[in-house]
C-alpha cells in the first residue's frame, strides 16, 4: 500500500479521531476529509483507534468496545472504499485488526517489541511504525528491518517527537532525511505538540502550532502526514488538547498541498 500513498506528487494523509467514540462522528469526518484530500489530489487514509492501551490514569477513557469500534472502521472502510489504519498493542491483537483495517499501526512506546512487529508483518498489512519519544532516527532502520525480515517491504516509520526534558517533545527534523533511508516516513503533527503531563495525568498540547508543523513536515519533503481531529476536540474523549478542529482542516491541507508542489518544483 506505501507505493499507491507515494504514488503521487502530493503527500499523503493519515487522519481522523484518536479513538473511536462512536458510527456517525467517525462517518462524518471521515466523509469531510475524504472531500478535501479528493479535490486536492491527497490520497487519504482513515485514522481511528479502536482502543487505546496507553492512558495515565485508571478513569481515562479507553474505547467504546473493541469489536463494537472496529466493525465502525470496517464500515468507513467500505462506505467510502478508503483505507484505514488503527493501533495495535500486542502480537494476537495484529490478525484480529487485520480482518478489519488495511495498516496496522504500532504505538511509539511498543516500536521495539520484536514480537509484535513481527506479527503485524504477517498480516500482509501495511505496517506503520511510530518512532519512540526515545530513539535516535538511525534507531529506527532495526524496527523496519525486524518488518522486512518477516516477510513484509510494506512499511513506513512515523515521526511524533523525541523527549525534550520532563514535559515536552521536539521534532528534529533532520530525522525525516534520516529515515527516509529506511523507509517512507510521515510526519505526526498533531502528537508531536502534546505536552505530556506527569502531575495530573492529563496530557496537554499546543494546537496553535499544528499548521507550522506540518509546512516544516512539508518542506523538508516528508512523504506523508499524520494528524488527529475532531469536530469538537474540547469534548473529545481523547487527546483532545494538541487536536485539530474539522473545520479547520481544509484550510490547513489547501495550504499545504499548494506548499508540496513548490516544494517538488525546487527539486527537479
Amino acid at each position: 500500500m506505501i507505493k499507491q500513498l507515494t504514488s503521487t506528487e502530493q503527500f499523503f494523509l493519515l487522519a481522523g479521531p484518536c479513538v473511536i467514540e462512536g458510527e456517525q462522528m467517525a462517518l462524518d469526518i471521515a466523509e469531510k476529509a475524504l472531500n478535501i484530500c479528493s479535490r486536492l489530489g491527497i490520497p487519504y487514509v482513515f485514522k481511528g483507534s479502536y482502543r487505546k492501551a496507553n492512558r495515565s490514569r485508571l478513569d481515562s477513557f479507553t474505547g467504546i468496545g473493541d469489536e463494537k469500534a472496529l466493525k465502525i472502521l470496517r464500515k468507513v472502510r467500505e462506505t467510502f472504499n478508503i483505507p484505514v489504519v488503527t493501533d495495535i498493542h500486542t502480537a494476537e491483537e495484529a490478525p484480529i485488526a487485520a480482518e478489519y483495517v488495511d495498516v496496522l499501526q504500532i504505538p511509539a512506546f511498543l516500536c521495539r517489541q520484536t514480537d509484535l512487529l513481527v506479527a503485524a508483518a504477517h498480516t500482509g498489512r501495511m505496517v506503520n511504525i511510530k518512532k519512540g519519544q526515545f530513539l535516535s532516527p538511525e534507531a529506527m532502520q532495526f524496527a523496519v528491518q525486524k518488518v522486512r525480515d518477516a516477510g513484509n517491504d510494506d512499511v513506513a516509520i512515523t515521526e511524533r517527537g523525541t523527549t525534550f526534558g520532563y514535559q515536552d517533545l521536539m521534532v528534529d527534523f533532520r530525522g525525516v532525511k534520516v529515515m527516509q533511508q529506511y523507509a517512507s516516513v510521515i510526519v505526526d503533527i498533531t502528537h508531536s505538540l502534546q505536552q505530556p503531563n506527569q502531575t495530573r495525568g492529563v496530557t496537554g498540547g499546543q494546537p496553535e502550532f499544528i499548521e507550522l508543523m506540518a509546512r516544516a513536515a512539508i518542506a523538508v519533503g516528508a512523504d506523508g502526514l499524520f494528524l488527529e481531529t475532531h469536530q469538537d476536540p474540547s469534548v473529545a474523549k481523547s487527546d483532545g488538547a494538541n487536536m485539530l478542529r474539522l473545520d479547520l482542516l481544509e484550510g490547513l491541507l489547501t495550504r499545504c498541498a499548494t506548499l508540496r508542489r513548490t516544494v517538488v518544483s525546487l527539486d527537479r
